[in-house]
């Protein structure tokens, strides 16, 4: 969840606490949940279906952020999902030059969404996601489209999954003012592996492969790692480290959990839920919850 983009970085926020439990940033864990598609399109299938996902995250300072997405199968071979994503930042001080008070705003941005996805073989799986996009900052506001595209390669023998993702192509519709501010484009590719036997599985992203600094102590900071553990189809936590996050926050009082989080899940029929728990820095403590229905027989 690092991005260098000011305005438009809710974009790395992810909506899943699966996903925030390993790392905040992952495109190759395959799940029949909702919110795992969130950064990856393809991962999107049938098989998620007449799901009802609704998620919220309260994160650093008085910043809240919620949302709720649908998905319905496209035949054997595809599905659709339409989200739509709320973040607020609390009430902020508006203040005059001399530093004296006259009011206050309430910042926030809307993500409305639409995905598609469809199986090209056995193993490989592409998909689109479109994102309408409007912020508004005070007296000021911003109309963006971003589009993610992406595709899996997934062999359950193997328990491998190999993930590319093109993020938030696209541009502003309608400028905050005179200044164009564009969208945090990104390269990334991610793998999943199951490790023998044992009910684990590693992933690690690579992200903002469009900007590189030079060094090779940088290299760390395009990587996000995570590990999870699923003993049965129906329970897991999970575990992810993220550099950038915790060497963003060496400026800050950051504690020895900096740049970890952890998560967990139960995983039923017709019901899922899941939990996940980060600590950018020590004077803030991260939470995401997630809640899926099965509502495919109440709408027919």
């Amino acid at each position: 969840m690092a991005q260098d983009n000011n305005a438009y970085g809710f974009l790395s926020v992810p909506s899943s606490a699966r996903i925030y439990g390993l790392g905040g940033m992952n495109i190759s864990t395959v799940e029949d949940n909702l919110n795992v598609t969130d950064q990856n399109p393809a991962l999107l299938g049938p098989e998620m279906g007449g799901w009802l996902d609704v998620n919220y995250m309260r994160y650093i300072g008085d910043s809240n952020f919620a949302g709720v997405s649908f998905g319905r199968a496209s035949g054997a071979h595809g599905a659709w999902k339409t989200s739509l994503q709320y973040f607020g930042y609390g009430s902020i001080d508006e203040t005059l030059p001399d530093g004296s008070t006259v009011g206050s705003f309430s910042p926030k941005d809307l993500s409305l969404a639409g995905s598609y996805a469809h199986d090209l073989s056995s193993r490989f799986r592409i998909g689109a996601t479109v994102k309408f996009l409007y912020s508004n900052y005070d007296q000021y506001t911003a109309w963006a489209v971003s589009t993610d595209l992406g595709i899996n390669y997934y062999d359950p023998d193997r328990d491998l999954s190999v993930s590319v993702v093109g993020a938030n192509l696209g541009g502003q519709l309608k400028r905050f003012d005179n200044t164009s501010e564009g969208l945090p484009t990104d390269l990334r590719v991610g793998m999943t592996r199951g490790i023998g036997n044992l009910p684990l599985r590693w992933s690690v992203t690579a992200y903002n492969l469009t900007r590189w600094h030079r060094g090779n102590r940088h290299l760390f900071k395009h990587l996000v790692f995570g590990v999870d553990c699923a003993p049965t189809d129906k329970f897991y936590i999970s575990m992810g480290y993220n550099y950038k996050v915790r060497s963003d926050m060496s400026g800050y009082k950051r504690s020895l959990l900096s740049g970890f989080s952890a998560g967990a899940g139960v995983s039923l029929s017709r019901f899922n839920v899941g939990v996940a728990v980060a600590q950018p820095h020590s004077g803030a403590t991260t939470l995401m919850f997630n809640l899926g229905l099965k509502v495919a027989d109440l709408i027919r």
